[in-house]
């Protein structure tokens, strides 16, 4: 299987060397610097971007010991083309690492996030030609968790919510707008695994856990597909491709 495994730190399998290449000369082609003062943050552009199309917008929220760089690695397994994206940085510094950063579960961490996310929907929109009914927020492992969590309790702001093997989120008033929630469509892509991180941490998403999510999501009446992978595939290119797929179902209407 055509495998790709996300950071501890960069541990990413690069694009190919076109795409790689494509990428060092991007930044020549991208439009001027954003005049919003913005948290750390990374921005995506399309190849032969078109300045006239209304394109859509993924925001995406790193995994955990990594940062917003990482959005240039996963964007080309996505799709080079088709949309415009953006990452802004972690709300807390990962322990022992100097460019890793997590995202932090308390009530303080999810404003930040909150504030974070919707700063770079500015600077995107301002920066490129957005479409403001296909703005999308995703992510992986603790970032697919905040992906979640942003995407219930602003439903509003976004045309859909992403997480790619990150647990569906619990408590701090989540479904506090449970009735706009529930038009909100949800993704939720998992390979049940068990994995230790270099802190010796272990993150057990297992299928009882998974199984207990949809409960969950099931009982507040949202609206979730869900993508299951062989347990231990972590995250593979067949997954960035059924969610590049599963945009142009929600785009295309």
């Amino acid at each position: 299987m055509n495998r790709t495994l996300l950071p501890q730190a960069s541990s990413l399998v690069l694009p190919s060397p076109s795409t790689s290449s494509w990428l060092k000369r991007q930044e020549f082609a991208l439009p001027v610097e954003p005049s919003i003062p913005a948290t750390a943050h990374s921005c995506f552009a399309p190849v032969h971007y078109e300045a006239g199309y209304a394109y859509p917008l993924i925001v995406w929220l790193h995994g955990h010991r990594s940062n917003e760089e990482e959005l240039r690695q996963i964007m080309p397994l996505i799709s080079v083309r088709n949309h415009i994206a953006i990452a802004p940085r972690g709300t807390e510094r990962a322990e022992g690492a100097r460019e890793a950063f997590g995202w932090g579960d308390s009530a303080d961490d999810i404003a930040e996030a909150g504030e974070r996310v919707h700063d770079c929907i500015a600077i995107a929109q301002e920066r490129f030609n957005v479409h403001p009914d296909r703005i999308f927020v995703a992510g992986h492992s603790a970032g697919g968790t905040m992906a979640h969590r942003l995407g219930m309790e602003f439903p509003e702001r976004f045309a859909g919510a992403i997480s790619l093997g990150g647990r569906v989120p619990r408590g701090m008033r989540l479904l506090k707008n449970i009735n706009r929630a529930r038009r909100l469509p949800l993704l939720l892509s998992v390979s049940p695994t068990i994995e230790s991180d270099v802190e010796g941490h272990v993150e057990n998403y297992s299928t009882q856990q998974v199984i207990s999510d949809l409960r969950f999501l099931h009982s507040a009446g949202l609206t979730l597909s869900l993508r299951l992978y062989p347990e231990g595939d972590e995250l593979t290119t067949v997954m960035f491709s059924d969610l590049n797929n599963w945009l142009f179902a929600r785009i295309c209407g």
